[in-house]
């Protein structure tokens, strides 16, 4: 019988204590989380890996160094609303949902939201809501959000998600030029967005975040 508690200590060891994450709020959530619990059956075995594990359908679940890089860099609290775009089975909004006060994870695939909901519910992350949505919409009836996590890669970032960040708000976005990924962290000030650069990454692009037109952060 595979031993996943022992799988999810060496992830935290081997994948994010070296990744120069160290605040307790995520390593306590990594620790905590059955990311096995969030995917296909016959993914499991493939959970811990340090790669993005494919889903299907062209979709990820982002390794795990990258989602805890992205939620360093957020600094998310405990009286904060987050949007995890892009949730898939849920296990990011499980994640952050051990650190926010309340999550809105929007999924467009009907079964894999269907699936989110309730696995969230029976791994007690009762602080998450699920909202099937098209991921370029976000879920403006929720927000504004305090904070807001692309769970993959982005050629285009619509402004109708930046509109549901409230002032002073902070976005993680895996953003990739020309076949390079890079992590932006953007704040938002005076109704604009700045942004940072905060490390490197890959991913496949999210449906609907493909480039249109010249985009740049």
């Amino acid at each position: 019988m595979t031993d996943y508690a022992a799988r999810r200590t060496t992830m935290v060891d081997t994948q994010i204590r070296p990744s120069d994450v160290t605040k307790f709020p995520i390593i306590d959530a990594m620790l905590s989380v059955r990311r096995e619990a969030f995917v296909p059956a016959d993914k499991r075995e493939a959970a811990y890996v340090g790669d993005n594990l494919d889903l299907g359908g062209g979709r990820v679940m982002l390794d795990p160094r990258t989602l805890a890089k992205m939620l360093d860099a957020l600094d998310v609290q405990s009286d904060e609303l987050v949007m995890d775009l892009g949730a898939a089975q849920g296990y990011s909004a499980a994640v952050i949902a051990r650190m926010a006060e309340a999550v809105v994870a929007v999924e467009e695939v009907a079964e894999w939201a269907a699936e989110a909901q309730d696995i969230l519910m029976r791994e007690g992350a009762d602080n998450v809501i699920v909202q099937e949505a098209t991921l370029s919409d976000g879920a403006p009836q929720h927000g504004p959000y305090d904070v807001i996590v692309i769970e993959g890669a982005v050629e285009h970032l619509p402004e109708a998600l930046t509109d549901q960040l409230k002032e002073g708000g902070r976005m993680a976005v895996l953003l990739v030029e020309g076949g390079l990924g890079a992590v932006r962290i953007g704040y938002k000030i005076d109704g604009r967005m700045n942004w940072r650069f905060a490390f490197n990454a890959g991913a496949t692009v999210l449906p609907g975040f493909e480039r249109h037109q010249a985009f740049q952060l």
